[in-house]
């Protein structure tokens, strides 16, 4: 992709983003995420109706007269973008590459943080991390996240996605929104996303086209796995064998969800042809 192509795609990602993130996730997405813990702001002495609880007993002890703790609303978070660069990811048989609906929903999720004055961060992954942007504010930051999502290499390797949920957890310590972005074509330790899930707020979200869940009938065909290489001719035509690959698929994405839920974590599903403002608004609705 040449460089004026890329200013047009991110351009045209900024101006179709933006209307609805303005006109539909922003406003729940501060309702949602605002105030999300509490802040030490300052101590002061205790007044009738303080709540005991925030008594500072160390300052109460040193000046022989009760002090409490002013706690205010931690107003500004940290969202972590985390985005899978495996080459599957960069597939699509319709509207969209996969990779081209991350960089819209990233867009969103960014421009709806950029309205709250949060920060953003990515965290581009494959069977390692491969680029790590660091949370930082404003419209020109989330360009950049956008560009880089759209300009990585998608590797032809299999996904690692303990690597990223890893990676984040010894980074970032401060607990952050984390929206994490693959097909789940690959598997994961189920007790590192409860981990993650503990320290972060995280939503995985499968990027997937239709041709992932099932294969048509178009007679004798070669396949490769863009991830390992493999290589094998398949009858198309046989309708077990195409019950068979869609049943899998099914049992693949049951269990993934299953390990979210375990993990108190959340978990949907786009594609180009679902409208994901109305998943994305479902979702902070519930937070």
């Amino acid at each position: 992709m040449q460089i004026k192509d890329i200013v047009k795609k991110v351009k045209q990602i900024e101006i179709r983003t933006r209307k609805r993130t303005e006109n539909t996730l922003m406003g729940q997405y501060h309702s949602a995420f605002k105030g999300q813990g509490m802040a030490f702001a300052e101590v002061r002495p205790y007044q009738f109706g303080d709540d005991i609880r925030r008594i500072d007993w160390n300052k109460t002890a040193r000046f022989k007269e009760p002090y409490v703790k002013v706690m205010e609303e931690e107003r500004e978070l940290t969202m972590m973008i985390l985005v899978d660069i495996s080459a599957s990811m960069n597939y699509g048989t319709k509207i969209q590459l996969k990779r081209e609906l991350v960089a819209e929903i990233s867009a969103s999720l960014g421009f709806s943080a950029a309205g709250n004055n949060d920060k953003v961060g990515l965290i581009l992954f494959a069977d390692k991390v491969y680029k790590v942007i660091p949370p930082q504010k404003g419209k020109k930051h989330i360009l950049s996240i956008i560009s880089s999502i759209l300009t990585a290499d998608y590797v032809e390797t299999e996904t690692n996605i303990d690597a990223a949920l890893q990676y984040m957890m010894n980074v970032f310590k401060k607990k952050s929104l984390a929206f994490l972005f693959s097909d789940f074509a690959d598997g994961f330790d189920d007790k590192l996303l409860k981990i993650a899930s503990k320290k972060h707020q995280l939503l995985g979200l499968r990027v997937f086209d239709e041709k992932d869940n099932e294969i048509p009938d178009v007679g004798y065909a070669f396949f490769r796995d863009v991830e390992t290489g493999k290589q094998l001719w398949v009858n198309t035509s046989n309708a077990k064998w195409r019950y068979n690959f869609a049943e899998a698929q099914k049992k693949k994405i049951r269990s993934v969800k299953d390990a979210f839920e375990k993990s108190s974590a959340s978990f949907v599903e786009v594609n180009p042809e679902i409208d994901y403002t109305k998943i994305l608004y479902n979702y902070f609705q519930k937070k």
